[in-house]
């Protein structure tokens, strides 16, 4: 829900000239050189944007899922890597804390995640488990007032610059299923952590992934978040609540390509006259705009319906899987567009085929979100 909307409005204008002014001319900055510049960090980090979602006595501006949907959509105009950067600290890397966390642990992690001070990162995923994550096989033994962690976690976004890894750890290992998963913090410098090299990857340059192993690595008792063997349930509430931040992202993104589609086909002449006078471009641009809207409309719809303490599981997942499937059809047509040019790195639409691919595989592929959607049908039906 929206609190104030004036004030909303206020905060999303700042993020649209920012993302104008600032982060779209240094996209091919980005791209070149696989890094966020410092400088465009710290700005971040002066408009509160590493603490969107975080409650305000901690620091954060506190905003309600819908308020996050709008500021999503905005940041989605630009490269994913600048969301990437402080997408952790705003989701996956601070949720489970505000979540489950204790008041201590949200005294300690929270302003900082706030301030942009430490950026967290969110460690599920492993070299043999991706979608069954219920299968994870990293350990975390009890020993005393310490947990000893190994295990190696594969994908993780700001892996490489994270000062707090989320560590979802099996704690029982009689229970193979979700049950006998466990939340914690594990902080930058602890022994027993490493990090592998920098990923390379098809798109969404400056984004940062890598593999983060743990051996023998000992975590105070105080770092479990939740109660022990709740730690999947934390994690699929973070699940929930992302994939409807990325929905918005798509959503935003989607606009931008829209955009620029349109601009060149106004700009580009064949056969005597601009290409968008010619009706099959024409039905691109509309079948673009047209999924582009559905997908805004049932985003934020979710989201106000999140706000008012509905269980919107099934939604979430129809949201993720709609809207990365359509920004991935609104690149592809934008691409066709370009025609030639949109095959070569001139414009931007070539880096955000690549980027947009992505966001159908994490946050749970499409297929998993099928998988959701369904089993929450027939299980309500039964």
């Amino acid at each position: 829900m929206i609190r104030d909307q004036e004030i909303l409005d206020q905060l999303v204008d700042i993020v649209e000239r920012f993302v104008r002014d600032r982060l779209i001319p240094a996209e091919e900055e980005v791209a070149n050189n696989n890094k966020v510049p410092d400088k465009l960090i710290e700005e971040m980090k002066e408009l509160g944007l590493f603490g969107m979602t975080i409650p305000e006595e901690y620091g954060g501006l506190g905003l309600t899922m819908e308020e996050e949907i709008h500021v999503a959509i905005a940041l989605g105009r630009t490269s994913p890597a600048f969301r990437s950067i402080l997408g952790t600290n705003n989701g996956i890397g601070s949720a489970a804390v505000v979540f489950d966390g204790t008041e201590q642990q949200k005294a300690r992690f929270l302003p900082r995640y706030a301030s942009g001070e430490w950026i967290g990162c969110f460690c599920l995923t492993e070299p043999d488990v991706g979608s069954d994550a219920a299968a994870l096989k990293t350990t975390a033994r009890r020993e005393g007032d310490h947990y000893i962690l190994n295990g190696t976690k594969r994908y993780i976004t700001n892996g490489p610059v994270a000062d707090t890894f989320n560590v979802m750890a099996r704690t029982n290992q009689d229970i193979k299923g979700a049950r006998g998963i466990s939340a914690f913090i594990v902080e930058k410098g602890t022994p027993g952590i490493t990090l592998g090299p920098v990923d390379k990857k098809m798109g969404q340059a400056g984004s940062l992934t890598c593999d983060v192993i743990f051996e023998d690595c000992p975590v105070p008792a105080e770092n479990l978040v939740g109660a022990e063997g709740e730690g999947f349930i934390t994690a699929m509430k973070v699940l929930d609540r992302g994939r409807l931040h990325i929905s918005g992202v798509s959503v935003g993104v989607a606009g931008r390509l829209i955009d620029d589609a349109l601009e060149y086909a106004l700009s580009r002449k064949q056969f005597g006259k601009p290409i968008a006078e010619h009706q099959l471009i024409q039905a691109m641009l509309a079948d673009s705009k047209t999924e582009a809207y559905a997908a805004r409309c049932m985003t934020l719809e979710t989201a106000r319906a999140r706000d008012r303490g509905e269980n919107i599981s099934t939604e979430s997942s129809a949201c993720k899987l709609f809207a990365t499937e359509m920004v991935g059809r609104v690149a592809d047509r934008a691409v066709q567009i370009h025609g030639g040019a949109g095959y070569v790195s001139d414009y931007a639409v070539e880096r955000f085929y690549r980027d947009v691919r992505l966001f159908r595989l994490y946050e749970g592929t499409s297929q998993i979100q099928q998988i959701i959607i369904a089993r929450n049908m027939i299980r309500d039906a039964s």
